[in-house]
């Protein structure tokens, strides 16, 4: 997708066990974006092998328009030497977790703290997903419960569901919301090494210049 008018560039992952449903979730957003066909059932089906790349604009808010591009990682185990050097270079992350898999639940410690051990000064934004949320009826993780671990991992609790296409847009505006205001409030900074974050286009329209110049009020 065309990046046209957007400021930042915001690289976020989507982490959690194998078949918690990482990928139905993301091709059902960026199936949001207008253009994009709905995706292919079995192609939702098909486990992820290492990381796979989607984008979407996105106009925030409370700020500029920006490009997100997403990274799908593989769940599985034997995946997990490749997907760790991807890790650094985030500056978001869905948690994912199916609220019928109690074990993807208590893994999602495990994938928060090896996301946190490879990283530098600037640490990502997370947001825990519970996803599968439609699935009532074998629901094994309640809500309470994955809100009082998200809240003792310091980041915020949403449950979504692709099949029914609930919150899923919302889940992606809330985390992109929540990277914007730590860039402007200085928690995250936009460093020439570092692919969380990156400047992709100057939006303001520079002024004709005039034949006489005054100084004027600093407008930063």
């Amino acid at each position: 997708m065309e990046a046209g008018g957007c400021r930042y560039q915001f690289r976020i992952a989507l982490l959690g066990d194998a078949a918690v449903g990482k990928t139905s979730l993301l091709l059902r957003y960026v199936a949001g974006a207008p253009g994009i066909p709905e995706p292919e059932p079995e192609l939702e089906s098909v486990p992820t092998v290492g990381v796979e790349f989607y984008s979407r604009t996105l106009q925030l808010r409370a700020g500029p328009r920006v490009k997100l591009q997403l990274w799908d990682t593989a769940g599985q185990e034997r995946f997990r030497c490749i997907t760790r050097s991807f890790y650094r270079n985030v500056v978001g992350v869905l948690l994912v977790f199916d609220v019928t898999n109690r074990k993807s639940f208590e893994h999602i410690r495990d994938w928060h703290q090896e996301v946190m051990a490879t990283q530098g000064p600037d640490k990502p934004i997370f947001l825990l997903v519970g996803h599968k949320s439609d699935l009532q009826s074998t629901r094994c993780v309640s809500a309470q419960e994955a809100e009082e671990l998200a809240a003792s991992l310091g980041m915020a609790f949403m449950e979504t569901s692709a099949k029914n296409n609930c919150n899923v847009d919302l889940a992606f505006s809330t985390l992109t919301d929540a990277i914007q205001h730590a860039l402007q409030q200085g928690d995250v900074k936009l460093e020439e090494d570092w692919g969380g974050v990156r400047l992709i286009q100057n939006t303001q329209i520079p002024r004709p210049p005039s034949s006489t110049q005054h100084p004027g009020p600093c407008k930063c």
